[in-house]
């Protein structure tokens, strides 16, 4: 993790891939450690944190951000991430304002492993099978087209140095981030959130792109459960408006994470 900046905790958590790290926030940092104490954190499996062969669960990321939060930060933070809901739910206490970056829906949220969930996870698990299905997953070819028709509103503004970082990332120790791929592609990650989000009392805000066209469905089920929740799209930007439109971005959170 980094620590960079004075003033309130901020906490900056990637998403949940295993291409993704810290680096997803390096357009930022410095902009919102002006008025805030900034920390990005590798979370376990991805960028430079250990990947160890384990079954990656909602509830282990749960424990690792709160205890993150107790033994480093060590003060009540805020948060920009894509998922901390769970962590919050679990102790709110840790946590002032939430602020959800481009969040899946909640009813995807809610998908668990099926019934051939584990043989699919022991086959992209295996040293030879394994490393070849992910490779082909999360090749250079695969993750320049997820920019191009997932991430970014516009193809001429994707970074090139972040597609690159992007890979990088994903193979960092070789293959191990293939075992947080097969947990993810086989839902273990996943954790019911419905009642998190209608119960929480923090302050949460949900911020994305406003060509991020499937967002406007995923604000209105939370929004449905928590009529207190505060939404803002940002302009010309899609999934990773910290990366698309930085500067807006930066303003947007210093508004919501300013609020009294």
């Amino acid at each position: 993790y980094t620590v960079c900046g004075k003033g309130s905790p901020l906490l900056l958590i990637h998403d949940l891939k295993p291409e993704s790290s810290s680096y997803e926030w390096k357009r930022v940092v410095k902009a919102l450690a002006k008025k805030h104490t900034v920390y990005t954190i590798d979370l376990l499996g991805c960028g430079y944190s250990d990947k160890p062969n384990i079954t990656y669960t909602a509830y282990m990321y749960t424990q690792l951000l709160n205890d993150f939060i107790v033994n480093v930060i060590a003060r009540r933070v805020s948060v920009a991430a894509p998922l901390t809901i769970m962590a919050a739910y679990n102790n709110p206490y840790l946590f002032d304002k939430i602020v959800l970056v481009s969040p899946e829906s909640i009813r995807h949220a809610m998908i668990n492993p099926g019934k051939h969930s584990n043989i699919r996870k022991m086959l992209l698990n295996t040293p030879v099978l394994g490393t070849m299905l992910y490779n082909i997953f999360v090749n250079r070819h695969e993750i320049n087209r997820k920019f191009t028709n997932e991430l970014f509103a516009y193809q001429n503004m994707i970074p090139r140095e972040t597609c690159k970082a992007y890979h990088e990332t994903a193979h960092l120790g070789g293959a191990s981030a293939k075992y947080l791929f097969a947990s993810t592609q086989c839902h273990y990650t996943t954790a019911s959130i419905s009642r998190a989000v209608s119960q929480l009392d923090n302050c949460i805000y949900i911020v994305s792109g406003d060509k991020n066209t499937d967002m406007r469905a995923v604000i209105k089920e939370y929004t449905d459960l928590n009529p207190a929740i505060e939404t803002y799209l940002i302009p010309n930007a899609k999934v990773l408006p910290q990366i698309e439109q930085p500067e807006e971005f930066v303003n947007t959170l210093n508004i919501y994470i300013n609020q009294i």
